[in-house]
């Protein structure tokens, strides 16, 4: 154990990530050296630091991905998960049309907390492993690298809410807090934040500390439908591709305006279905479900219908545009290109062969009973959400 303990890991993985890189087609032996590692690095499993650091290695750091000891679930717990989450999304990807009926929408809507917790709990690690810690897309410029464009997209909101030093803000649907905490360096205001799910909530606050920001970023468990706050509590409020997970966005909206205090002011970023949408065309309905199975949602909605909703809360709406409207500009990079990620030793894990490296990865694990049963369906779940777009 000491010999296994004293091998240079980190180097042999780095090697072979590189390898891997310049021979895509040899991926396939991906599995093969991950199976040789894995004897190795079980006797390395270390808890997470939730430094920010913990899934920069190409490799070790995917060793940790539904096997850490932070998580909430454990063993046989994460099958019976994804079991649940599938079934909500019965005929998906197989028959086009299948989840768009008004019986699949309504059954997601009754059942919203269990599958915004289940998507949670089986996608978090692996959206910290390939995106970072902001769960969500951006408009991009040309010379932007992709974590300027996030940050850029969460410091347009500061501006739009007016945040500074002193004020409080309510982060609906935070995540593991990344856009919290920037927003918080940026603006100086304290932000508090609510998840549905209790693993981002130990996360995120642990990752709050480390960044020496306890003082002015917390998450909560609990619903964005029955908000835990009084009336009047906060000065601002915003959401970033988090509402998209409501079953009644009224009720949602109609939370949100009553934690606000008078003239408090609200934005965000959402996902929508265009005007360009036609529900006769199978191809559009077939991109539209393939984007709702791979991200926990009820139903794409319409910009209008998010404005109505809005009305309808007792907010008067000010402003509304399309934060993509430029996407295919010759100034800006398109806010899908990051999942074509780039053959470089930092967007290698976002490309189709990193991809496959990574699912392979983790179906190696999981046979080696290393990762949990049902790690393998998660990662083709996600695979199979990226190709979609």
């Amino acid at each position: 154990m000491t010999a296994l303990q004293s091998i240079p890991v980190d180097v042999i993985i780095s090697r072979a990530t590189k390898y891997a890189e310049e021979n895509p087609v040899v991926v396939g032996t991906s599995a093969a050296i991950t199976s040789i590692l894995a004897a190795v690095l079980i006797y390395r499993r270390r808890d997470m630091k939730r430094d920010g650091n913990d899934y920069d290695s190409q490799l070790t750091g995917g060793f940790k991905i539904l096997n850490n000891s932070d998580h909430t679930l454990k063993g046989q717990e994460f099958h019976t998960s994804i079991s649940e989450y599938e079934d909500m999304f019965s005929g998906a990807r197989k028959s086009t049309g299948a989840i768009t009926s008004v019986e699949s929408i309504e059954s997601r809507k009754e059942q919203y907390a269990s599958m915004v917790n289940h998507f949670y709990n089986l996608v978090t690690d692996f959206y910290e492993w390939g995106w970072g810690q902001s769960f969500h897309f951006a408009p991009r410029f040309h010379n932007e690298t992709f974590v300027e464009s996030i940050k850029r997209a969460e410091y347009h909101l500061c501006s739009r809410l007016g945040l500074k030093p002193g004020m409080k803000a309510l982060d609906v649907g935070c995540g593991v807090g990344g856009p919290m905490r920037n927003i918080a360096v940026f603006s100086g205001a304290s932000i508090e934040g609510i998840t549905i799910n209790q693993y981002q909530v130990n996360i995120g606050n642990k990752y709050n500390a480390k960044s020496g920001l306890e003082n002015v970023c917390l998450s909560r468990q609990g619903d964005f439908q029955q908000l835990p706050w009084p009336d009047n509590y906060f000065d601002s409020a915003y959401e970033i591709e988090a509402t998209c997970h409501s079953p009644d966005r009224v009720i949602t909206f109609t939370e949100v305006a009553r934690v606000l205090k008078p003239g408090g002011r609200f934005t965000g970023y959402d996902w929508v279905v265009t005007d360009k949408y036609d529900p006769n065309n199978k191809t559009h309905v077939r991109i539209k479900e393939g984007i709702e199975v791979g991200n926990g949602l009820p139903t794409l909605a319409t910009p209008q219908h998010i404005l109505d909703c809005l009305e309808k809360s007792g907010f008067e709406v000010e402003d509304s545009y399309d934060a993509n409207k430029g996407v295919h500009a010759a100034n800006e990079i398109p806010w899908y290109d990051t999942l074509n990620g780039k053959m470089s030793l930092s967007g290698f894990r976002m490309t189709h062969v990193g991809r496959l490296v990574t699912h392979s990865m983790v179906w190696t694990l999981e046979l080696l009973r290393i990762a949990p049963k049902g790690s393998t369906r998660v990662s083709a779940l996600l695979n199979a959400t990226g190709a979609v777009y």
